[in-house]
């Protein structure tokens, strides 16, 4: 009897540690970084808290996955640093999928698709990228629009591209004429038009930029957060919170609908 009810301790026990690693991914808190200042997709409110589009994403997500939420502002580029050295586990902020940062960084399936536009004063001369040969432009320093500039600098001859810490610096130099163009993700760009005056998109940029949760490189969570969001495609629910932040339903066949693979690097 006593051998018996001791094989019983022992299976228990060892079932228990089996699962051990299991039921602390599942009960643990992701520890999230997030730019303040990237609305819809994530601002804080009167209040300090964090709200928009993909704040609700991974909140959700989380809690598919057993976890609750943490999280913290940072600077877009010190999100980077922060993944890589593992001070947060995943980070969210608009942040594209690109083969160079799929070398350091690990990311879910995509949930959005973007592109870039140009944005310029609605009452001034420059009405595309051909007109800003020989003027100044700006963007977000370490985003993909900025490197965008930095590439294409030769090819439409822009005098200077000038890199902000701040989007939203960015197009207030441009309403006050200290920069020729600014470019952007296009619906941040056309948020920000909706309380900015006198400035539009004067040019729409052709990419394939997606958005997705960046996470640490071999994260234990990747593959929960992952199967959360292809669970929320399936049901429906990120097509609604692309409703509540957007007023649109997403295209049928956009990454916010469809299940995507996750990316390699």
């Amino acid at each position: 009897m006593n051998v018996t009810r001791r094989c019983i301790l022992t299976l228990s026990a060892a079932a228990a540690m089996a699962a051990a690693p299991f039921a602390a991914l599942a009960e643990g808190t992701l520890n999230v970084g997030s730019f303040p200042n990237n609305p819809p997709f994530e601002f804080k409110n009167a209040s300090g808290a964090f709200e928009g589009f993909e704040v609700d994403i991974i909140t959700e997500a989380a809690k598919r996955a057993g976890m609750g939420v943490d999280i913290e502002g940072y600077d877009f580029q010190p999100l980077f640093a922060a993944t890589s050295s593992r001070r947060i586990d995943a980070a969210i902020s608009s942040i594209t999928i690109t083969k160079e940062r799929l070398a350091s960084q690990s990311f879910t399936q995509p949930f959005y698709d973007s592109g870039l536009g140009l944005a310029a004063r609605t009452d001034g001369m420059v009405k595309g990228l051909a007109d800003l040969k020989g003027k100044v432009v700006g963007s977000h320093s370490g985003s993909t629009s900025y490197k965008w500039l930095v590439d294409n600098q030769k090819k439409y001859g822009f005098s200077e591209v000038k890199g902000y810490n701040d989007p939203l610096a960015a197009l207030l130099d441009l309403s006050s004429g200290r920069v020729d163009g600014v470019t952007s993700d296009t619906p941040n760009l056309e948020y920000a038009f909706t309380k900015m005056h006198g400035l539009g998109v004067v040019e729409r940029i052709t990419s394939d930029e997606q958005y997705g949760v960046m996470m640490t490189k071999g994260s234990p969570y990747l593959t929960k957060i992952n199967d959360a969001l292809t669970a929320m495609k399936k049901d429906g629910t990120l097509q609604a919170l692309h409703r509540k932040w957007f007023g649109t339903d997403a295209p049928a066949d956009s990454s916010t609908v469809k299940e995507e693979p996750l990316p390699n690097g």
